[in-house]
């Protein structure tokens, strides 16, 4: 008789599947079925839930996006129809060269106008205050702005293809106005209300129907419902319209049904334990991630040196974050910073940074009075009233003493209450802490800035260096801020400086700080701890204490 290989085997296998289904058999059926039943319940619940959270979350996402767009198209009209008005007032009619450079500053410290000009009586551009050659324009739309008596809402065509807002004005009794432009672009929103790139589609019109802009693509219909929001404008009569797709929304929770099927089949094995726990269960949280971390000191300080390029000599640093987490690796700001602002975070992880430098790098600071220890501050801490007590009482016993320390002012959203964040600075340069404006000449962080809140510092954004030697409009502008800055006795900071080349043109405009990757990158608080002993070594002093000392107590009286 032939023995083939695997006979055995296969006899085995059979001998122990028999065995199998017997236990099985042998097993409470009913309680399996009633296992299933009871995990078909909560998965029915779940999915219930599921849909009404995308539906809650969809509406929410784009009544907020249409508010936000409404409250932005209003502030850069109000922004023009202020310069504009002043400029009136002047009686700037003409393309004489006191009246263009009138506008030039106009235009200068307009954030959203990117162009003045002077208008003839058949509203075709005389001059501006750019000086360029104008290029064919051609006008789409025309029609009065509601809301502002004596406006004209025009909507024209570059030569380079682009669409542009124009307000314009009559000057008098001149046969002349003066108008604005502005680019559709900045009426149109930008960000999503959770911080990430805008990916629904908008689109604002006047009053009387025309389209001033739009951005995303409008979403089929035919591939599922859309939330839909149709918002006004009380002040100016614009119309904003927000589209976003249901399908989109609920293919960002995914995860959140396949964790609901995993739920159900964990609820069949175990019926009584799962009942109990499943409600405490929740899908991966980034918030709550982010606060553990917070909690366990994840997030550390990270010093990018500032230099007197006059002398060579360090003269501070900026305090920028790092999330270190535990298997070593390191995560940059820009993955969780938009994440801590819109879920109010952003103060807890302030004042851990505050309290970790005064730590690590208060002994060395403390002890050189010439340095300065930069933090980043949210625009939305300085309309907290309790910011001012979180500062004193973390510096007040601290090496570092409230000269030492400077509050780098950081908006994405425009302040919307000047007189409260200026009341809060006020309060803060009372302690002896210096307030800086980071990122002059980009966003809402502009001159305006200077203007009303009284603060100490400007820092240049990197864009505007970049562009020193190569480009006259950037050179022009570092120019007239350090002269503003000057006049206005305040310090001035240039940012992302790259080459020695950069460095020397700072040198010929007055710049006397920066801080870039050419002197160092952002370096942890051992290296930079290092360079500051390396640079300023001195010796052991038995005065500090006591003069620390003394500034607290003249801070406390």
């Amino acid at each position: 008789m032939a023995h083939y290989p695997g006979t055995r085997k296969g006899s085995l296998a059979g001998v122990e599947m028999g065995f199998f289904v017997r236990a099985v058999s042998r097993r409470n059926i009913f309680a399996i079925v009633v296992g299933a039943l009871l995990a078909g319940v909560p998965l029915i619940g779940f999915n219930f839930w599921l849909e009404n959270l995308i539906d809650r979350q969809g509406e929410a996402e784009v009544g907020t996006s249409g508010r936000r767009a409404i409250a932005l198209a209003e502030a850069r009209v109000k922004d023009a129809v202020g310069a504009l008005d002043g400029l009136a007032a002047r009686g700037v009619d003409s393309c004489d060269p006191a009246h263009i450079e009138a506008m030039r500053y106009a235009a200068f410290i307009t954030i959203p106008v990117k162009e003045i000009a002077v208008v003839g009586p058949d509203a075709e551009t005389l001059c501006t205050h750019l000086g360029l050659p104008l290029g064919e324009r051609t006008m789409l739309s025309s029609e009065l702005l509601v809301g502002a008596a004596g406006y004209w809402f025009d909507i024209i065509k570059l030569a380079t293809g682009e669409h542009m807002v124009r307000l314009r004005r009559q000057v008098g009794a001149s046969p002349n106005a003066v108008a604005a432009l502005v680019p559709t672009t900045l009426f149109l929103p930008q960000v999503s209300t959770r911080g990430g790139p805008f990916s629904g589609y908008a689109r604002i019109t006047t009053r009387q129907g025309t389209v001033i802009g739009e951005v995303g693509g409008r979403p089929r219909e035919d591939v599922g419902p859309n939330f839909v929001a149709d918002t006004k404008s009380d002040m100016f009569g614009f119309d904003v319209e927000i589209v976003n797709s249901r399908t989109r929304i609920a293919a960002e929770h995914a995860d959140l049904k396949w964790f609901g099927f995993f739920a159900a089949g964990v609820i069949m094995m175990f019926v009584t334990g799962l009942i109990v726990l499943l409600p405490q269960r929740s899908p991966r949280n980034p918030v709550a991630e982010i606060e553990k971390a917070i909690e366990a000191g994840e997030f550390v300080p990270y010093y990018q040196p500032i230099v007197d390029i006059s002398t060579g000599k360090l003269r501070g640093a900026e305090v920028l974050v790092r999330w270190r987490k535990p298997d070593g690796t390191l995560v940059l700001p820009g993955a969780f910073i938009p994440l801590m602002e819109s879920s109010d975070l952003i103060h807890d992880l302030t004042r851990h940074l505050m309290q970790k430098v005064c730590i690590e790098a208060g002994p060395a600071i403390g002890r050189r009075l010439d340095l300065k220890i930069s933090f980043n501050f949210a625009g939305k801490l300085f309309s907290e009233p309790t910011i001012v007590k979180d500062v004193r009482d973390i510096f007040a016993n601290s090496p570092i003493r409230f000269s030492q320390v400077v509050l780098e002012v950081t908006e994405r959203d425009p302040i919307e209450n000047f007189t409260e964040t200026r009341q809060i600075i006020a309060a803060l340069q009372g302690l002896g802490v210096r307030i800086a404006i980071d990122d002059v000449g980009t966003g809402h962080s502009g001159l305006s800035y200077m203007l009303k809140l009284g603060v100490d510092i400007i820092k240049i954004d990197k864009m505007f260096v970049d562009a020193i030697g190569t480009d006259r409009n950037s050179t022009t502008i570092v120019e007239t801020l350090v002269d503003l800055a000057r006049n206005m006795r305040m310090d001035v900071v240039a940012e992302g400086v790259e080459n020695f080349e950069q460095v020397m043109h700072l040198r010929t405009l007055g710049v006397r700080l920066a801080q870039g990757y050419v002197f160092a990158p952002p370096l942890p608080g051992s290296s930079f701890l290092q360079l500051v002993e390396a640079i300023d070594p001195l010796q052991p002093a038995t005065t500090d204490s006591t003069a620390s000392s003394g500034e607290r107590l003249k801070v406390s009286a």
